[in-house]
């Protein structure tokens, strides 16, 4: 049987010199004995999917509500394929496996139902209140607000994994990130999981774009990762004399722009690693913003994919649609309970001894999913509903 003690020596011996091993964890809030078969990052890891707030991402909007159809993405399969995607990355650079998975599988537990929407309509009711950001969230999440130990609050993660939720794709001036080392750059475990999510989201909402017809090949034309990728995918077919319907190529070619992009990231941050003479963690931590990017080329071009999925996708009349009801509902929420708490359940209410009623009812709406949104906004508005 292998035991912690037989994974920490191969990391020694196969991890690269600048990647984080479990020995040199900070460790974790509430000390607790270590476990005989599993590393520090594989609890970690376990426990995060264990979790309230990770079930719940089934039924949390990616792009299109959970009840349009089967097919979409949620956030739940959204946080898989990111992980997935880091896992590559991680391995092909000979990094943490175990603390990058973690860190990608709790990346997006403090997002509202809703998608981004929800978030910027939860910020904007918190506004008084010094606003709402999924990050910060997460983090609260993960701290505080599960509860599965006798002697603790939350999931009591290293701080490793909690170093990289603080500092995922956001700024680090913010309140929570001054306990990891604000002025340090996060693990290349953690900075590969920012770029991961973008692969990822960009990739799938490229299909899911064209599954529901919001997206056209003709519109993607304007894309040159689209494009480049489609071209290849038909000359590789034409070659092998393959006759493939434009199904098919689709998702031929959403897998030639995610091995792309996985390609050219894993180039340009080793060139990186080289241009700055890395070879310890120390070194890692010193250079900011990041070591992780991709090349100036790629980089343009992802950029200009964005733009056109913003202009034809995230603005499209159905997505803004959904966005405008998700507003009514989340508004309608968060007013209702902020002025009589009691409407809330029971052991939600008792928090609010030791807890701002805001912080109590924006804790409450962001861990709703959608459909439970939905439900909720039904009991409490529509007179013929029972509650």
């Amino acid at each position: 049987m292998l035991t912690r003690r037989d994974f920490e020596d191969f990391e020694d011996r196969w991890l690269a010199p600048f990647a984080m091993r479990n020995r040199e964890t900070r460790g974790r809030v509430h000390a607790e004995p270590d476990h005989p078969m599993r590393s520090p990052f594989q609890r970690d890891r376990d426990r995060i999917i264990h979790s309230t707030a990770f079930r719940r991402l089934e039924y949390k909007t990616q792009v299109f509500v959970n009840h349009e159809g089967d097919y979409y993405r949620t956030r739940l399969t959204h946080t898989m394929e990111a992980a997935q995607i880091t896992r590559t990355i991680a391995r092909a650079m000979r990094l943490n496996e175990d603390l990058a998975e973690a860190v990608a599988l709790a990346h997006d537990l403090g997002h509202t139902p809703f998608g981004h929407a929800g978030e910027r309509i939860l910020d904007r009711l918190m506004k008084p209140y010094g606003g709402f950001e999924h990050n910060s969230q997460s983090l609260r999440i993960v701290d505080f607000l599960e509860e599965r130990y006798p002697s603790f609050t939350g999931l009591n993660l290293s701080w490793e994994v909690r170093e990289g939720m603080a500092k995922h794709s956001t700024r680090y001036d913010r309140p929570e990130v001054q306990e990891f080392d604000a002025d340090q750059a996060p693990t290349l475990e953690a900075q590969i999981v920012d770029y991961a999510d973008e692969i990822a989201y960009n990739a799938h909402d490229i299909d899911d774009g064209l599954k529901s017809e919001m997206l056209s090949s003709e519109v993607l034309g304007g894309s040159k990762l689209w494009t480049e990728a489609h071209e290849f995918i038909h000359r590789s077919n034409a070659a092998e004399g393959a006759a493939c319907d434009e199904r098919i190529v689709r998702f031929q070619t959403v897998r030639r722009i995610i091995d792309t992009l996985v390609l050219d990231l894993i180039e340009a941050t080793e060139r990186n690693l080289q241009d700055h003479g890395v070879t310890e963690l120390a070194g890692v931590r010193a250079v900011k913003p990041k070591l992780v990017e991709f090349s100036p080329p790629v980089a343009d071009a992802v950029r200009e994919l964005k733009r056109l999925l913003f202009e034809n996708l995230y603005s499209h009349h159905r997505v803004r649609r959904m966005a405008v009801k998700a507003d009514r509902i989340m508004s309608g929420l968060f007013e209702t309970y902020l002025s009589e708490p009691r409407q809330l359940p029971p052991r939600t209410y008792a928090k609010i001894a030791s807890e701002p009623p805001h912080r109590v009812v924006a804790d409450y709406v962001a861990g709703m999913t959608d459909r439970f949104a939905l439900d909720e906004f039904k009991k409490l508005f529509d007179p013929y509903e029972r509650v």
